[in-house]
């Protein structure tokens, strides 16, 4: 399924796009508000870009890499597994109308939080999940719900997300951003095909 993904991709990367739908949140932010920034993996950032996206308070939702040590990569180099960076989006909101913990909240909710090496049929550490906190105060949030979780889960399993330093953020190419309403008829066949809702209504059952 990872290679039918890059096929698409590949395909898309020398196809005109779609313009992008009216009232999207990766317009710019307004002036005078205070904004703040939370990164997240999940697996493909296709499919973590419309949970947050859907949120009162999200000023924008970017695809992009993020944990490697090589500047600017490709989206070809990211998925070889060997630049150590993994998908990631960054979500920049405003903390007047939404919280960190409503952010950690629905990112718990759209991962496999039992899997270490990789989400759903994306397998490697380009795919590997993970908390990239910003300051101490993210650290220390994201660190109280992982240990609440650990409580309340509803499977078995133990949870294994990491919770890093944020680093450099680098945006993916520009059809990787919206690629749910860019392509909706290939989004839903991948995500499908990859079993991530299937998954997902294993591990939280109607607390999805």
């Amino acid at each position: 399924m990872t290679r039918i993904r890059a096929a698409l991709a590949f395909f898309l990367a020398a196809a005109p796009l779609l313009a992008q739908a009216p009232g999207s949140p990766q317009g710019p932010a307004g002036a005078g508000r205070q904004l703040s920034r939370a990164t997240f993996a999940g697996g493909c950032f296709w499919c973590m870009e419309p949970p947050f996206e859907a949120l009162d308070g999200v000023v924008s939702v970017t695809s992009g890499y993020t944990g490697g040590s090589k500047e600017n990569p490709t989206y070809v180099e990211v998925s070889s597994g060997r630049t150590g960076h993994t998908e990631a989006v960054q979500v920049v909101y405003e903390p007047a109308k939404i919280s960190y913990e409503r952010l950690l909240d629905v990112y718990w909710r759209n991962v496999d939080p039992t899997d270490r090496t990789g989400q759903f049929c994306d397998r490697g550490s380009q795919y590997r999940p993970a908390i990239f906190v910003h300051d101490d105060t993210q650290r220390r949030l994201a660190e109280a719900s992982k240990v609440a979780l650990g409580k309340t889960k509803p499977f078995a399993a133990p949870v294994v997300v990491e919770i890093v330093p944020a680093s450099a953020f680098w945006p993916a190419e520009e059809y990787h951003q919206r690629y749910h309403s860019k392509n909706p008829i290939r989004y839903k066949y991948y995500r499908a095909g990859c079993g991530r809702d299937a998954r997902l209504r294993e591990l939280w059952g109607d607390a999805k």
